[in-house]
């Protein structure tokens, strides 16, 4: 079945919910090419849905890409958001757990030597080192951290059903959208004073823009302001740098403003992360195998082995990963055009 556009001129069709608000010629040669091999075949849907949900930012997302290339391959997948058997964990998800339990032991009072527990594979101490002096105020922030985090782990989630989960203190967009509430939420309206502190506190962080610089070819820091209410609120725990990210966000309640490494989460500072030199090389080999063209040096010869001969639905997925891939890492380029798609026997060229 043929994905549907919203009615407003240029907006996208909702498989490219996670990467683009407005079309452009790629999109639109992409969305051309899945017009004419429409209606899609189960399996192509599943397949395209599985990169509509592809976040790159993700701690597993080289995984998330080897299942969708496989499913590629393969024409269908099984694979998705929820399909995880019940009781499967990933390792990672006990380190959140020691995380809320370090942080809770320390709003329990607990003195800062005395939690004999690690988050990874940093000492308790040394994280919890980071918040200084106790205070009521720090308390309350450090509340609201393990609030964040325990409801997107869904642990424990019982307390959290009942509580009605976490408030976010300032983003209240929708799914990719930026909004922030200008009033106190009723939740905090008993500590208004702590919510008001904790808006106003600034992070003193770095955006990385298109130029060389002491970041290599990921560009130059441009000075940012973030809101300490913003960081707790964007504390993802799926994030990559979610450690990192943590212990940045306990040093400005301790009273540092200055990261030790610039925020990171979502697309915000996605250039550092550590699958993005991985994702060039799978971009480029997904290219190629599209263009149906010899490979050069800078393919992945197993990848693109493993997606078998080019057919139009393939190229069409591959195309569509492609191009997700490049607009999530923020690298240019435009490679699909609707007159080259037309003219090619395989229809993605």
């Amino acid at each position: 079945m043929m994905e549907e556009t919203d009615n407003k001129p240029g907006a996208c069709r909702s498989w490219w919910r996670n990467c683009a608000v407005a079309t452009d010629s790629e999109i639109l040669a992409i969305d051309w090419l899945e017009d004419a091999i429409s209606p899609l075949a189960p399996g192509v849907s599943r397949t395209r849905e599985l990169i509509s949900t592809l976040e790159l930012c993700h701690h597993k997302a080289e995984r998330w890409v080897a299942n969708i290339v496989s499913a590629i391959a393969s024409g269908d997948t099984a694979k998705g958001l929820g399909t995880r058997p019940a009781g499967a964990t990933h390792p990672v998800e006990r380190t959140w757990k020691s995380a809320c339990a370090v942080l809770s032991g320390w709003c329990a009072g607990c003195p800062v030597g005395s939690v004999d527990l690690s988050v990874g594979d940093r000492p308790a101490s040394e994280l919890l080192g980071r918040l200084g002096p106790r205070s009521p105020l720090k308390e309350w922030q450090v509340h609201r951290i393990i609030e964040r985090t325990r409801e997107l782990i869904g642990w424990p989630g019982s307390h959290h059903e009942a509580a009605g989960g976490y408030v976010p203190l300032l983003e209240v967009g929708r799914e990719y959208e930026s909004t922030q509430r200008a009033d106190c939420p009723e939740q905090y309206r008993e500590h208004a004073d702590f919510w008001q502190q904790t808006v106003q506190t600034r992070i003193l962080d770095t955006e990385l823009g298109d130029y060389h610089s002491v970041y290599g070819d990921l560009g130059y820091g441009e000075q940012t302001v973030l809101s300490l209410a913003t960081a707790i609120d964007m504390l993802w725990p799926c994030h990559w740098d979610y450690f990192q990210n943590l212990e940045s966000v306990l040093g400005v309640i301790g009273g540092d403003p200055n990261p030790r490494r610039p925020f990171a989460f979502c697309a915000r500072n996605i250039k550092l992360s550590p699958v993005r030199e991985r994702m060039k090389t799978v971009s480029h080999t997904l290219q190629v195998f599209c263009q149906d063209r010899p490979p050069d040096d800078d393919v992945d010869p197993e990848l693109l082995a493993s997606l078998g001969e080019p057919s139009r639905q393939g190229q069409w997925l591959a195309a569509s990963l492609d191009k997700t891939i490049r607009l999530q890492m923020d690298l240019h380029g435009c490679l699909y055009k609707k007159s080259r798609l037309k003219s090619s026997s395989h229809g993605c060229h």
